[in-house]
């Protein structure tokens, strides 16, 4: 199953991958790129890719970077907490789904 979101921006109609806003949301709380891709269980450079394909996606960066800080740019801040809500709704659909009782005609994964 694809983890993709569609959306509707002042650019374009995008598709974002709830992954790249987890490893957003990651580095933000990290404040640090190694700490986030160890937490992510990806390597440094793995997990800086993923950032810049998001940042690309939309069209702003998120992260001052120096060889000794990550901080969020104001894009990075207004992102945040949409991020969260995105990723804590898409858990709360995945739980639905799953809690909804069994269509005994269907059941391929018994």
């Amino acid at each position: 199953m694809s983890e993709e979101v569609q959306f509707e921006s002042r650019r374009s109609i995008g598709r974002v991958d709830l992954r790249r806003l987890r490893y957003f949301v990651l580095v933000a709380e990290e404040l640090s790129f190694s700490r986030a891709a160890r937490r992510a269980g990806l390597t440094q450079q793995a997990l800086s890719s993923q950032i810049r394909s998001l940042e690309d996606e939309v069209g702003r960066v998120l992260f001052f970077r120096t060889t000794r800080r990550v901080e969020l740019t104001p894009a990075g801040e207004a992102l945040l907490p949409k991020a969260r809500m995105s990723l804590a709704t898409a858990a709360e659909a995945l739980a639905s789904a799953r809690a909804a009782a069994p269509d005994p005609r269907y059941n391929p994964l018994v």
